[in-house]
């Protein structure tokens, strides 16, 4: 032993690094408490999530299309209720209540089995009015020589006239609510 130095416990390394350790974790924690994320920086423009390529929509912006308050369809539902009875007629190939499309499969009438017609209904708006309903019809006709079918044109007279089925069915719709309201 040294002599005129005082001797204490014998230094354990153990024992004093857990206490570094700690007082450095303590000091990191401490240090990290006003911490904040750096804020994403917004693109001059949206870049497509499928291409990568300016002029899309971000993947976040999804959720907010046709976002509605209330929690309701995002278009009419007196208009698509009535689009659906009517249509439903002819067999249903697709239906879109978000996008507020209906497609039939196409269809020929027993009277006329060299023709067939397939619907496209599209509800625009969420308001009950004559310019929120589209109707596109698609007519083709069999070829006589081979049967196969030929190309497609559009019924613009038919299709007027299914908009006008649709919206007064849409109209008895709204009135049958609003009398059961009233009673």
């Amino acid at each position: 032993m040294l002599e005129g130095r005082e001797t204490g416990p014998p230094f354990h390394w153990g024992t004093n690094m857990r206490l570094t350790a700690l007082v450095l974790a303590g000091l990191l924690l401490a240090g990290c408490s006003n911490w904040q994320p750096a804020a994403p920086q917004e693109d001059e423009e949206p870049v497509s999530f499928l291409t990568g390529k300016p002029g899309g929509i971000k993947l976040s912006d999804l959720g907010d299309l046709n976002k509605s308050d209330s929690g309701a369809l995002p278009v009419n539902a007196i208009l698509w209720r009535a689009s659906l009875e009517i249509t439903g007629l002819l067999p249903i190939a697709d239906v879109d209540t978000f996008g507020g499309t209906i497609i039939t499969d196409w269809y020929s009438l027993p009277d006329k089995p060299d023709e067939r017609i397939k619907l496209t209904v599209f509800v625009v708006d969420r308001e009950l009015r004559s310019d929120a309903i589209r109707v596109t019809v698609h007519v083709q006709t069999r070829d006589g020589t081979d049967g196969s079918w030929g190309s497609s044109f559009r019924d613009e007279a038919f299709a007027r006239r299914l908009e006008d089925l649709i919206l007064n069915r849409a109209r008895e719709i709204r009135a049958e609510s609003l009398t059961d309201i009233a009673e």
